[in-house]
């Protein structure tokens, strides 16, 4: 009995954990979409969610080399949206260009890294709840 409640507890733990850090993850994203003046770009903070992704070229995302400049590149977020009825469905936006990227300074390329991971970690969540929802449509009723 008191290993199923740990596991509840366990769990139960887990789950508070992973909300409270969405909300921290969603205000920390909204003062660097308006201090990168995204909000130049994407008037409405809701609206950075329609894109589909947000890439960045000039520097790594990869885990294990995160940040890292690529010589000879430029830093610009890249975002990409999609129109279901368009004849090119997909469509790259700018949404910031900061120049060549070994002439970016660490403080700003650092925070640019940072809106975009926080992004796809609100996008992973969006994503998890969109899947969940399609999954209800499976569910027989016993």
């Amino acid at each position: 009995m008191s290993s199923a409640l740990d596991r509840l507890k366990s769990i139960t733990n887990k789950i508070s954990s992973y909300e409270r850090a969405r909300k921290e993850n969603l205000v920390l994203l909204q003062a660097l979409y308006n201090e990168l003046h995204i909000n130049e770009k994407v008037e409405e903070f809701s609206e950075l969610f329609h894109f589909k992704a947000i890439n960045l070229s000039g520097a790594s995302l990869l885990s294990d080399s995160l940040g890292e400049i690529k010589k000879g590149k430029y830093l610009q977020i890249l975002a990409i949206g999609y129109d279901k009825d368009a004849v090119i469905k997909s469509k790259n936006v700018s949404l910031g260009y900061f120049g060549k990227a070994q002439n970016v300074d660490e403080t700003l390329k650092n925070k640019i890294v940072e809106f975009i991971i926080r992004f796809r970690f609100e996008k992973s969540f969006m994503t998890l709840e969109h899947y969940h929802g399609m999954l209800e449509t499976f569910k027989t009723d016993e």
